[in-house]
């Protein structure tokens, strides 16, 4: 009996994946028919005598991983937003054998010969960048393989790829069961004092979806930070403080420690490095980016610090001075830093990110988002139809002005029990570029993920009901979704073919935070805002009063935020650059520890308690692909800044021909050029720090060019 694909919403030929009809049971019989079609090409691609041509040895390649890789993608998106023991139990299961399919691409000498016979083929200077672009990357991929290993190498290179596949996985599946195991019941609302009237509400439907009493807090971001922001009650905030610092290590659940897992994630990630010749991790990971030595990063993250740390002191030190004289804490703690500086924020300013919040409904402020993109890059965006996870997802098309089809995409707003927390863009389905009359033509599927609070009245149910008023945003949720469509557009507005090198593929990892971290610069516009909120009570926008307000409290302790990311990015390229993980006596999770609390002692201004484990929920690098390269938020912000002075600069934030040029010099041409040429045919000349600095409301000293000295 023929395998009947049509059945496996995975293996359908549908251009968008059945998530209403997608199973865990699909799971397996996906990948092992993918898996098989996919190594038969490649055997016949690396097999065959005839002379390499892009359209025998690129091409088909692209066709057989092409399909692999957005059904992989599927499941690996469904077990990050509805985790299911089923579910993460396939998915386990499968990891390893996906992971090894890679390797084994990556290591076939045989396919390695077949691309490098392209580049030196004698056409190959006719060719187009973009063609060589992605023959080069190809190469340096090979390297970075292990196809230059020797067989026993190769095999051993294989096996690390694999176990830190499942470590990884491990880890933030760890992270995601001691967040959501966490509860504090309150049955006494008065103990909840301080915090907004509006999140009340959340709090009990928390619990009422449990089947519980009172009001049921847990380390969700929408459920967690106000309380340390708002509840008066000292004890309350320190034990959920202490809870959220701690996740998943040795003071939780045996089973959920990820003091062992970081050892062997280190450990192996060491190995790797040295099978291919490289002094440690980090070295090994700058190779495809726009940084070209750890040595390099390093002295631009100190240089940051060293302009950043001295108002971070002092934005400390008033901070210490308010919270004893106004709030009667004489010993300012961590759990008392973001209660005291909002209660600043509120003297200081008169305003309250509480009070902005009521006028920031997700109506309103999606249609503002579509709004100034349409504007900006000359798009329209409209609701579609597609099969989705969950009733509450939403689903969208980009069209060109002539309303022809650029992209779509899923939007999934909502903090929900089983879905991972934070936000993050995904890739659905790239771009790729006519096939001839294979009928491969497919435009490019994002999936936008994050972590709002659902409306008030609504539960955690199988969706929010229609009646229930529109959730409310944060400013600073505002800002996370203005960065994750930036990410978007970039995935999705892309003009290249070639999908190694479309939208967002094939862009040095440190530049790729260039569009999100742009885009949220337009969410403190009024030009913006004035026409994307709209208040509960009565629908009124945002008054230009309060507006200003925010715009005052912008740079409110910049240097105590920009410290905090230095923090992060210091700890993560030491630990993987300055640490013999194969010595036993460091192999452990205290020497983890150490280093967070030397980088603690060298830069940041907030000293957490000894219990707190930086490392343990550190998702980003230990299972998000920022291993040795969280530096990259703080690389590309200079990129960004930047680029987004051109429009302070010409004094109009919404100058539609600015915006096609950007459009066209950064979003279209994705990675089928270094980014460093992509960002100084935009901006007209090598970036510096500077306006990073100026946006941050820090020092600027002129002449600085720390990213410019790396090309």
């Amino acid at each position: 009996m023929p395998f009947e694909t049509h059945l496996n919403p995975l293996l359908d030929a549908a251009a968008l994946t059945r998530f209403d009809a997608l199973r865990p049971e699909h799971v397996t019989p996906a990948v092992n028919h993918l898996l098989a079609a996919a190594r038969a090409t490649l055997a016949a691609t690396a097999a065959t005598t005839a002379a390499a041509t892009w359209d025998n040895v690129v091409t088909p390649l692209e066709d057989a991983t092409d399909r692999l890789a957005r059904a992989w993608g599927a499941v690996s998106h469904l077990n990050a937003v509805l985790d299911s023991p089923a579910l993460r139990a396939q998915y386990n299961d499968n990891l390893p054998r996906v992971t090894a399919f890679w390797t084994e691409l990556a290591q076939d000498a045989r396919l390695c010969a077949r691309y490098r016979a392209l580049s030196e083929g004698a056409d190959f200077d006719r060719w187009s960048a973009v063609k060589k672009k992605v023959i080069t990357n190809a190469l340096r991929d090979f390297r970075l393989g292990g196809a230059d290993l020797a067989p026993q190498e190769r095999q051993r290179f294989s096996a690390l790829r694999e176990q830190l596949a499942r470590a990884s996985a491990r880890f933030a599946e760890n992270v995601l069961d001691s967040t959501q195991h966490f509860e504090l019941l309150v049955d006494d609302v008065r103990a909840l004092a301080g915090v907004p009237d509006d999140v009340l509400p959340m709090y009990r439907a928390a619990a009422q979806a449990e089947g519980k009493d009172g009001h049921r807090i847990t380390l969700h971001a929408p459920s967690y930070l106000p309380i340390m922001q708002y509840a008066h009650d000292r004890a309350l905030r320190e034990r959920v403080y202490r809870a959220y610092v701690t996740r998943a290590s040795e003071f939780g659940r045996p089973e959920w420690d990820n003091g062992a897992l970081m050892v062997e994630l280190l450990r192996d990630r060491q190995q790797l490095a040295a099978l291919l010749g490289y002094r440690n991790y980090a070295q090994m990971s700058l190779v495809p980016k726009m940084a070209q030595e750890p040595g390099q990063v390093l002295e631009f993250l100190r240089e940051l610090a060293c302009r950043a740390k001295p108002h971070a002191e002092r934005e400390m030190a008033e901070l210490r001075d308010f919270a004893a004289r106004e709030l009667d804490l004489s010993d300012l703690q961590a759990w008392d830093v973001a209660y005291a500086s909002e209660r600043l924020r509120e003297q200081r300013f008169d305003y309250s990110e509480q009070e902005a919040r009521q006028y920031f409904s997700e109506d309103a402020v999606l249609a503002g988002l579509f709004r100034l993109s349409e504007i900006l890059f000359s798009v329209r965006i409209r609701p579609d139809q597609a099969a989705t996870w969950h009733p509450d997802v939403r689903f969208y098309r980009i069209e060109a002005p002539c309303g022809s089809l650029l992209g779509q995409f899923y939007l999934d707003l909502y903090t929900r029990s089983h879905k991972q927390g934070g936000a993050w863009h995904g890739n659905a389905r790239g771009r790729r570029g006519n096939r001839g009359n294979r009928g491969n033509d497919a435009t490019p599927v994002s999936f936008l993920t994050c972590n709002i609070a659902p409306p008030i009245g609504a539960s955690d149910g199988p969706a929010v009901a229609a009646s229930a008023a529109p959730a409310r945003l944060t400013h600073r949720e505002v800002i996370t979704l203005f960065h994750e469509f930036g990410h978007g557009l970039h995935h999705l507005l892309t003009r290249v073919d070639e999908p190694a090198v479309a939208g967002m593929h094939g862009v040095e990892w440190d530049a790729v935070e260039l569009p999100s971290q742009f885009l949220e610069n337009f969410a403190w516009q009024w030009e913006v805002l004035q026409g994307m909120t709209a208040r509960a009570a009565d629908g009124a926008p945002l008054p230009r009063s309060l507006y200003d307000k925010m715009r005052a409290a912008r740079n409110f302790q910049s240097g105590m935020q920009m410290v905090r990311q230095l923090e992060f990015a210091l700890f993560d390229l030491q630990l993987h650059s300055e640490i013999d993980w194969s010595q036993p006596a460091n192999a452990n999770a205290n020497t983890i520890q150490r280093l967070a609390r030397a980088v603690q002692r060298e830069v940041a201004v907030v000293i957490p308690p000894d219990e707190q484990r930086l490392g343990q929920s550190f998702t980003h690098i230990f299972s998000g692909g920022y291993a040795a390269g969280y530096y990259s938020y703080k690389w590309a912000e200079v990129l960004s800044a930047d680029c987004y002075s051109a429009f302070d600069e010409g004094g109009a934030p919404l100058d539609a021909a600015l915006g096609a040029r950007f459009r066209d010099q950064i979003l279209a041409v994705g990675g089928s050029r270094p980014a460093l040429e992509s960002f100084v045919a935009f901006r007209g000349r090598p970036p510096t720090i500077d306006a990073l600095l100026c946006a941050s409301g820090l020092d600027v000293t002129t002449g600085t060019s720390a990213i410019a000295a790396s090309a």
